[in-house]
């Protein structure tokens, strides 16, 4: 193999793919990759990716779908996390009277 055409045919299947950080999709290698993986990857990964025949570029409407779905996911984990991270404060009762009493007044000057 001539690596300065491989690496000829990155380069322009790279400027040929117009994100800056596409999403592919695996094809089933013979050496135990998983078709169907859907990836975020940078434009040169996803060339060289393409270029040896491991992975396909996806469509806009599938990548906006991907995106979505990582989007929920990660909204998903932070509510997780954050609710792992509840703080309790304990006051005491004299402190209590204190702030309802100043909500009282705050609601009265309204």
């Amino acid at each position: 193999m001539d690596l300065r055409v491989y690496y000829q045919k990155i380069r322009d299947m790279a400027g040929k793919i117009l994100d800056e950080y596409p999403v592919v999709v695996s094809k089933g290698t013979a050496d135990g990759g998983q078709a169907g993986i859907k990836t975020e990857v940078p434009r040169q990964i996803a060339a060289k990716l393409i270029i040896e025949g491991s992975a396909d570029l996806v469509n806009e409407e599938e990548a906006a779908k991907f995106r979505a779905a990582l989007a929920e996911a990660k909204r998903a984990a932070e509510q997780a996390a954050a609710a792992t991270r509840l703080q309790v404060s304990v006051i005491s009762t004299a402190d209590l009277e204190s702030l309802k009493a100043t909500v009282r007044g705050l609601k009265e000057m309204e």
